[in-house]
C-alpha cells in the first residue's frame, strides 16, 4: 500500500516537473502579448485622435475657403466702391483666382522712365493703405509693375523688366512705411509681358504702364 502511494507521488512529481517549464513559457508569452496589445491600443487611440483633429482642421479650412469664395462672388456682382477702395479706382474681381486688383496708372506715381515716387506723400497710395488695413488685414498683397513695349533708350535701366520691378519695389516700400506688414506683401515686375491694351497707340501704351495692387483673398 505504501509503495503504491509512494509511486503515485513520484508520478505526480514527474508530471509537475514536465509541465512546469511549459507553463512558465506560456505565462511569459501571454504577458508579452498583453504588453503588445496595450501598445497597439495606445497607437490606435492616438491615430484616431489625430484623425479627428485633422478632420476638424480640414472642415474649418473648407468653411474659410467657402466664406472667402462667397465674399469674392458678392464683390464681383457689386460696384467697385463696394470693395472699400471707392469708385475713383479701377478695381477688378476674379472669383476663380480669389483676388481683388486695384490698378494705378504710372502717370500718377512716376515721372517717365523713373522708378522713384513723384512725392514723399501719395494720396492714392495712402487711401489704398487705409483700405488694406481696415478691410483686408492679414491677406497677402502683390504689388505688380508693368510697362509698355517701348525699349529702354535714355534711362539707366537695363530693360523693361528692371524698370517694372523697381517701380513695384518703390510702391511696396511705401506701403510698408505706411504700416502694411512686410511679411504680407510681395513685389513683382512683369515688364511688358501682360499688356491690357494695344501698344500700337499712345492710349494703349498709357494703359499698359501701370502698377497693380493685388489682394489675395485665399
Amino acid at each position: 500500500m505504501h509503495s503504491v502511494i509512494r509511486t503515485r507521488f513520484i508520478l505526480i512529481g514527474l508530471i509537475s516537473l514536465m509541465f512546469l517549464p511549459g507553463c512558465t513559457n506560456w505565462e511569459e508569452k501571454y504577458q508579452n502579448l498583453q504588453v503588445e496589445h496595450e501598445n497597439l491600443k495606445g497607437l490606435y487611440e492616438r491615430e484616431q485622435a489625430e484623425r479627428g483633429r485633422l478632420s476638424e482642421t480640414a472642415a474649418e479650412q473648407r468653411q474659410t475657403i467657402e466664406e472667402l469664395q462667397h465674399k469674392i462672388e458678392e464683390l464681383e456682382q457689386t460696384p467697385a466702391y463696394a470693395s472699400g477702395f471707392g469708385d475713383d479706382y479701377d478695381v477688378a474681381f476674379d472669383a476663380e483666382a480669389g483676388t481683388v486688383t486695384v490698378t494705378l496708372p504710372n502717370e500718377i506715381l512716376f515721372d517717365p522712365g523713373q522708378a522713384s515716387l513723384r512725392s514723399a506723400v501719395n494720396r492714392d497710395l495712402d487711401h489704398i493703405v487705409s483700405v488694406l488695413r481696415s478691410d483686408y488685414r492679414g491677406m497677402m498683397v502683390d504689388v505688380v509693375g508693368h510697362t509698355d513695349s517701348d525699349p529702354i533708350r535714355v534711362s539707366d535701366w537695363a530693360d523693361n523688366w528692371q524698370l517694372s520691378t523697381e517701380r513695384a519695389l518703390a510702391v511696396t516700400r511705401y506701403l510698408i512705411q505706411q504700416g502694411i506688414p512686410e511679411d504680407t506683401i510681395r513685389a513683382v515686375g512683369r515688364g511688358e509681358t501682360q499688356p491690357v491694351a494695344s501698344n500700337a497707340t499712345p492710349e494703349g501704351k498709357a494703359q499698359n504702364r501701370r502698377v497693380e495692387i493685388v489682394v489675395n483673398m485665399r
